[in-house]
């Protein structure tokens, strides 16, 4: 790369950032590193923006005046359906939940409005940010055009009735014939949910822990042979894992809200910024 095109690059650098879940603290802090280093960059969020840590309100405002000024975009974590369905009465808070700050705010229609139209899945200089993981046989274009539907779903004047069917873990295995809700639910269940699947590409949802604490027969989604190998996958969700940054796979989720640290990776060259956070909740509940 020629000393311009370098020059340009960093300039309008962009970064990935892992799951923030309510820690506008820390965010605060990694942005302040990175735009030290880059000044106006650009953020792209691997979503779950709430839930858990103890500014979730400040968390939503704070990304999503960056997505209104052009600098950010995120895409949708389990925990921001999760509340998207508590707001409406859909699903029961859990008792971890730190979403209570929304639910009061005087603009939380607005912010709830606004976190529903955020995609499922983004393409960005060939890289693809979800939030969970992706079934083996689904392509990068696949993956984007399934993420659409949901999307269309989640934005349409009959969301709420989606949700109300949204949960549930089945069907686990992706299938072009599914339909309806199903279909719906076995996407979502994928990009929000996912982290192992059984050697046949059906998806489990009761194991949590990092790989080494895995029975033999299920391996990583991303461990299997898989169609979207041939560009990179960037992802959060799963704070057991930990940082995976690889030609074509970076994990992000570092358990910040664990007491772990808060992750950012540059797109142009796999650059890695951290901070190190103080624990807001006891391992052990991640979902």
């Amino acid at each position: 790369m020629n000393t311009v095109a370098a020059a340009n690059s960093v300039s309008s650098a962009t970064y990935f950032i892992g799951d923030i879940q309510g820690c506008a603290d820390q965010l605060r802090e990694l942005l302040e590193k990175t735009e030290a280093l880059t000044p106006d960059a650009r953020y792209l969020f691997a979503g779950d923006l709430v839930n858990r840590g103890p500014k979730s309100l400040d968390s939503l405002r704070l990304i999503r005046e960056l997505q209104l000024a052009g600098r950010a975009e995120s895409v949708l974590g389990n925990h921001d359906l999760h509340l998207l369905a508590v707001a409406h009465g859909i699903r029961k808070p859990h008792p971890s939940d730190t979403l209570q700050d929304i639910l009061q705010a005087e603009d939380r229609e607005i912010l709830l409005n606004w976190l529903r139209q955020r995609p499922l899945a983004h393409l960005e200089q060939g890289h693809l940010l979800i939030h969970a993981g992706l079934f083996p046989d689904w392509s990068i274009a696949q993956a984007q055009s399934l993420g659409a539907e949901v999307s269309q779903m989640l934005q349409s004047d009959h969301w709420l009735d989606f949700l109300a069917v949204m949960y549930g873990n089945q069907p686990d295995r992706w299938s072009e014939d599914l339909q309806g809700a199903e279909r719906w639910r076995c996407i979502i269940n994928a990009l929000t949910r996912m982290r192992y699947c059984h050697q046949d590409g059906s998806m489990d949802f009761a194991i949590k822990e990092g790989k080494r604490a895995a029975p033999d027969h299920y391996r990583a989604w991303f461990d299997l042979p898989r169609q979207s190998a041939d560009q990179c996958v960037v992802f959060g969700h799963w704070s057991t894992l930990g940082l995976i940054v690889e030609p074509n796979l970076i994990s992000l989720d570092t358990g910040c809200v664990w007491g772990g640290q808060l992750t950012a990776v540059r797109l142009h060259d796999h650059h890695v910024i951290q901070i190190d956070c103080p624990q807001q909740q006891k391992p052990g509940k991640h979902s």
